[in-house]
C-alpha cells in the first residue's frame, strides 16, 4: 500500500494556542512510517510547516505520490497534544485542496480521541483515529475491513461508527526514528531555548510517554496518559543520528521528564545539549546536579499555583511547600542556564503575593510567567468536572467559556481571538 502522512502548515491567526508556533518534527509520523515502511509499504512523509509549503501545494505533492491512504494530523506535533490549537481550519484546508486524490483519508490528533464524530463532520475524512495513532494506523494498512480495526470513528452506510474507546500504545518498543537530512538543516529552531541563539540544527526526541500524576488542568485523558519509559537503546540510537546529521540541541517533549538516571549517565559526555519539562519537586540536588552534567540547558517546570490550597485544587500532588519550590528551583538555575517556572491563574492566588514571589525568582535568575488562564480542553478533568464527559460541542463549549472567563490573556498569547465558529467557517458542519 502507498501511504502520505502529512503534517500540514499551521497558521495560528484568531487561535487562543499557548504553544510554541515554530516548526517541530511530528514524531507521531516518523513513527508511523518506522512501522509501516516495515511492513514493506511504500512510505511518503511530507512537513507541510517545517518545508514550507501551502497547503495546495502539499496537496499537489501527495496527489503525484498516488497515495492509497492519506493520514493527516489536527495539532503540530505530539509535543502539543495536550494543548492543540482547538479549532480543525488548518487541516481542513489540506484536505479541500487535496479533494479526493488520497484515497482513504484518516485524521489523527487529540480532537479525534475525545470527540471522534465531531471531528470526522468537520474534516470531511474517511477515519478518525481515537487516541495515540502509530499502531492503529499500522492496523488500518492491513486491514479493508474497517469494523475490525479497534480505536477508530468512521461511516458506513449513513451511519458513524466507533470502534471502542482511546488506544495506547505499547511504545516501549517503538523503533529509532530517522529524520531526511534536508528536515535537519531546516530544523534551526532550539524548542524553549533561551539561554543563546542557535548556531546548529536541533531535534525533538521521546524518552517517555505519559503522566502518573492527574493534574485537574492537563488535557491527556484520552491520549498519551499512562506513564511509559522508552527502551533507552533505541532512543540512544535515534539521538546518536541525529548528532550524525549536526544536530546539537535536543528537547525531550515527554509530558514529564522524570528522573532517570541511567539516560542521564548516557548522555553525559556525548556533548549535546537539550531541554526538558517536568515537576521541580521531583528532582533531588544531586539529580539535579546529574542533570546539568548531561547537557540540560532550559527546564520548563509546572508549579501552577502559589498557595497549597491552590496546588490541592489542581490535584497537583505536591509535597513541597512555596518556599520549597522556590529553594529547589533556585537550585536548579546554578546547574542550568534556564530555568522556568509555569504559573496559572487559580483562583484564590493573590497578585501581589504572585508579583512578589516572581520577583524573588527573577532576582535569582529563574523566569516566572504571567500567570496563563486555563483552558478546560475536553480531554482534562476540569472539563469533566464543569459538564460530564465531552459530546459533539465540547471543544465549541470549552472556547466560549474560555473566552467568557478572561477579559485579557497571558503575556505568552496572541491578541485578536475569533470564535471556534469563526475558525472553522471552511469546516464541514
Amino acid at each position: 500500500m502507498k501511504v502520505a502522512l502529512v503534517n500540514p502548515s499551521w497558521s495560528f491567526e484568531g487561535s487562543i494556542y499557548f504553544g510554541c508556533q515554530a516548526p517541530h518534527l511530528p514524531l507521531e509520523l516518523g513513527y508511523i512510517r518506522a512501522l509501516l515502511e516495515a511492513d514493506g509499504h511504500d512510505v511518503l512523509m511530507l512537513d507541510a510547516h517545517l518545508c514550507s509549503l501551502s497547503a495546495p501545494d502539499a496537496a499537489e505533492q501527495v496527489a503525484a505520490f498516488g497515495p492509497d491512504m492519506t493520514v493527516v494530523t489536527t495539532a503540530p506535533t505530539y509535543l502539543f497534544w495536550r494543548c492543540a490549537p482547538p479549532e480543525l481550519r488548518v487541516p481542513r484546508e489540506f484536505l479541500v485542496a487535496l479533494g479526493f486524490a488520497g484515497g482513504r483519508t484518516v485524521a489523527v490528533g487529540p480532537h479525534g480521541s475525545v470527540t471522534p464524530q465531531a471531528t470526522l463532520q468537520k474534516l470531511g475524512v474517511d477515519v478518525v483515529v481515537r487516541g495515540e495513532c502509530e499502531e492503529i494506523v499500522r492496523r488500518l494498512a492491513q486491514s479493508e475491513d474497517l469494523s475490525g480495526v479497534p480505536a477508530i470513528c468512521f461511516r458506513q452506510d449513513r451511519a458513524i461508527n466507533v470502534t471502542g474507546g482511546a488506544h495506547a500504545g505499547a511504545f516501549v518498543d517503538l523503533p529509532a526514528l530517522h529524520w531526511p537530512d534536508e528536515w535537519m538543516q531546516r530544523h534551526r529552531h532550539h524548542h524553549h531555548r533561551f539561554d543563546c541563539d542557535p548556531t546548529v540544527p536541533g531535534a525533538e526526541v521521546e524518552a517517555s510517554r505519559g503522566c502518573p500524576y492527574h493534574c485537574s488542568f492537563c488535557a491527556k485523558i484520552d491520549f498519551r496518559d499512562a506513564y511509559r519509559r522508552r527502551t533507552l537503546a533505541p532512543l540512544l540510537e535515534e539521538i546518536d543520528g541525529l548528532a550524525s546529521q549536526g544536530v546539537g540541541y535536543l528537547y525531550f517533549i515527554d509530558e514529564i521528564f522524570l528522573p532517570q538516571r541511567p539516560l542521564l549517565e548516557a548522555l553525559v559526555g556525548r556533548g549535546l545539549q537539550f531541554g526538558i519539562q517536568t515537576r521541580i519537586d521531583l528532582w533531588k540536588p544531586e539529580m539535579l546536579d546529574l542533570l546539568g552534567q548531561a547537557g540540560c540547558v532550559s527546564i520548563e517546570a509546572g508549579v501552577e499555583s502559589l498557595t497549597p490550597e491552590g496546588r490541592a485544587a489542581l490535584d497537583k500532588n505536591c509535597r513541597m511547600s512555596t518556599d520549597d519550590l522556590a529553594e529547589r528551583l533556585l537550585y536548579a538555575k546554578r546547574r542550568v542556564p534556564f530555568v522556568q517556572a509555569n504559573l496559572i491563574k487559580v483562583a484564590g492566588d493573590d497578585a501581589g503575593m504572585v508579583a512578589t514571589w516572581r520577583e524573588r525568582l527573577q532576582r535569582g535568575g529563574v523566569w516566572a510567567n504571567d500567570p496563563v488562564p486555563l483552558y478546560p480542553y475536553p480531554s482534562s478533568p476540569d472539563y469533566r468536572r464543569l459538564w460530564g464527559a465531552p459530546d459533539d460541542m465540547a471543544w465549541e463549549r470549552a472556547h466560549d467559556y474560555y473566552l467568557a472567563q478572561f477579559d485579557r490573556l497571558s503575556d505568552i498569547q496572541e491578541n485578536g481571538v475569533a470564535s471556534l465558529e469563526v475558525l472553522e467557517a471552511g469546516c464541514c458542519r
